[in-house]
């Protein structure tokens, strides 16, 4: 294993070289490769359980507190039975889909949230007959809805702060903010929103506010003041048994990128609302999922045109979309560490798009060959359950390492 001080900023002790060749979960990734192909998607179950445990560790420092997997980060199923064997996580779904996935994986209802958006009366009327699912109601119109099919059910209702956070400030990681968005009750229609749930004789149990993904420790000021905003709306439920702050915790994903602090965040958690007696819940998506995942792609093209060398591989961007679609880095890294030289090379994927670019101007060694694996990290969210069978390239395996 290298030493500390000579690792790559991605290694940790699960995913590093050794002897120069790349393991990942205990397992050398050349033999998995050599049994699975490629394009292959490789998750650590191990990984997802440490990362669970450090956030459980983190949040017991508040008197109470649930976790709720988000599942369209990855509905990989053995993912969702590793994650309910492990009995500290519950899971956040957002689609009748979801909700019947979570089922079919164990789950069972007191151990799942359930926020969407835009809901069909099919949905509602579902969601009534399973009155032990956590439901978040985003809209005037799901509240009004949902009474055509119920009364009495605890409900939650999902606010917009108007403030929001997002990977290094990115607008299209934002949920909420100076521009209004389809997500959550404003300040000027929550007392309507009180008053329908009112009407139908729900208990409103849950504020719950989910305002951007993928922050990290250099934006928890903007997080603090997030919370500043809801206070306003948390202080009208008389019912108040939860305050849900939604996912979005990020994952490093370059070598300028520092981990969340999870004892700070959870700082800034307390001093808000450590004396409420409430529940804190959180469905983080990728903090769980993102960095205990790899795709595996091949080089098939080594070429240079006019300035550019280019590296072009058997898998593109409707693989892992996040890339192209949200600007987030996607570090391609080699299975074999080279000794020659680095140089600037653009790594683009087999889609007939202009956008399918997974790497740009990156300094990677110039002893690549066609043929050659190439590992892209942190694709254990919000790739595989977003990609699509684009040009007709959608195969690719989905492989759990115990």
């Amino acid at each position: 294993m290298n030493p500390q001080k000579d690792r790559l900023w991605w290694e940790r002790d699960d995913l590093c070289y050794k002897d120069g060749q790349l393991f990942f979960s205990g397992s050398s990734m050349a033999d998995l490769i050599g049994l699975t192909g490629t394009p292959a998607f490789f998750y650590s179950g191990r990984r997802i359980s440490q990362n669970i445990e450090r956030l459980h560790n983190a949040l017991s420092q508040l008197d109470a507190h649930k976790i709720y997997y988000a599942i369209k980060a990855n509905r990989f199923a053995p993912i969702l039975t590793s994650i309910k064997s492990g009995r500290k996580c519950g899971v956040d779904v957002c689609s009748p889909g979801e909700l019947l996935h979570a089922f079919s994986c164990g789950f069972e209802r007191s151990e799942i949230s359930y926020t969407a958006n835009s809901m069909t009366n099919d949905e509602l009327r579902l969601l009534a007959n399973n009155p032990d699912v956590a439901l978040n109601c985003d809209s005037l119109s799901t509240i009004r809805r949902l009474g055509q099919f119920c009364s009495g059910r605890k409900i939650g209702i999902r606010v917009n702060p108007a403030l929001g956070i997002g990977y290094r400030d990115n607008e299209t990681l934002r949920y909420s903010g100076e521009k209004t968005t389809k997500f959550g009750i404003y300040r000027d229609q929550f007392e309507e929103a009180l008053r329908l749930a009112s009407e139908n004789n729900f208990i409103v149990d849950t504020i719950h506010f989910h305002t951007g993904c993928g922050y990290l420790s250099n934006q928890l000021s903007i997080f603090n003041g997030i919370l500043d905003e809801t206070h306003w709306f948390v202080d009208q439920v008389k019912d108040l048994a939860c305050i849900n702050l939604g996912g979005g915790l990020g994952v490093p994903h370059d070598r300028d990128d520092a981990p969340l602090d999870l004892d700070a965040w959870v700082s800034i958690i307390k001093s808000h609302f450590g004396n409420k007696g409430v529940t804190i819940c959180v469905e983080p998506g990728d903090y769980i999922a993102k960095d205990s995942g790899l795709l595996v792609l091949e080089v098939n093209t080594v070429e240079r045109k006019q300035e550019t060398d280019f590296i072009g591989v058997n898998g593109g961007f409707n693989l892992a979309i996040e890339p192209t679609f949200y600007g987030l880095p996607c570090e391609p890294v080699v299975l074999k560490q080279k000794t020659s030289k680095m140089k600037p090379v653009t790594v683009v994927g087999n889609i007939n798009e202009s956008l399918d670019v997974w790497k740009d101007n990156f300094q990677m060694p110039d002893q690549i060959q066609e043929g050659d694996p190439l590992v892209f990290i942190n694709a254990g969210g919000y790739a595989s359950s977003m990609m699509s069978n684009h040009c007709m390239r959608g195969q690719v395996s989905e492989n759990f390492l115990f």
